[in-house]
């Protein structure tokens, strides 16, 4: 069992975020802004095999701010 850490919004309670999804399912427009953003979704994949979201890289990036 998943404990939820906030209540949710009154949208998703009321079924409004998940009939706009729907509608923009059945247009179609997500498989246009999956063409869209793959450059993107390519770059962060590449970023995150690299390690460059890891917890150490993290702390080093912001100890590298902290002496600018």
């Amino acid at each position: 069992m998943r404990i939820r850490y906030r209540k949710p919004s009154l949208k998703t309670v009321l079924g409004l975020t998940a009939a706009k999804k729907k509608v923009k399912r059945d247009l179609g427009i997500y498989k246009v802004t999956a063409v869209l953003n793959a450059s993107k979704n390519a770059k962060r994949r590449a970023k995150r095999a690299v390690g460059w979201e890891s917890g150490g890289a993290k702390l080093f990036r912001f100890i590298t701010r902290l002496f600018k």
